[in-house]
């Protein structure tokens, strides 16, 4: 898979043993890693989107660690290679992923299945209550190829 100039990807590693398992979800010694802003947990529900939004200057690193989250980005940046690409990952107990998201990238997620999702993000700034660094649009934007539906096995 071809990924949005900036977005990286890290397979996880589940560390089993006799009292259940250990997983590193961000490391300052991986080449992610950038600088540590905050860390917070968001979810969502069951059939509901939470999508798009992008910031000017943050970088986030996305992480589910309960239930299966849909995550998809697109890359709007007029002087990025891969302008116009939209990317979709997978991430969860069974794929346990680390997503890098550069700035400028839109992002959102959606629960996969019946179980709430829930997503550790490690971003690089701390979030600014008066002038937040979160710029949305609508889910459903024409402007973004890209649509959040259920797909039909």
């Amino acid at each position: 898979m071809d990924y949005i100039s900036g977005v990286r990807t890290r397979k996880l590693r589940l560390i089993p043993d006799d009292r259940g398992w250990l997983m590193e979800l961000l490391r300052s010694d991986w080449e992610e890693f950038e600088k540590f802003g905050q860390a917070y947990v968001t979810t969502c529900y069951p059939g509901v989107v939470k999508a798009w939004h992008y910031h000017k200057g943050q970088t986030d690193h996305f992480t589910c660690v309960s239930g299966l989250a849909k995550l998809a980005l697109y890359d709007p940046r007029e002087d990025s290679p891969t302008k116009g690409m939209v990317n979709e990952f997978y991430l969860g107990t069974l794929n346990p992923i680390l997503v890098k998201i550069p700035p400028l990238v839109y992002h959102g997620f959606a629960a996969v299945g019946s179980e709430m999702a829930m997503i550790v993000n490690f971003p690089t700034a701390l979030y600014n209550y008066e002038e937040p660094d979160e710029y949305r649009v609508p889910y459903d934007d024409p402007a973004i190829p890209y649509k959040w539906e259920a797909k039909m096995g």
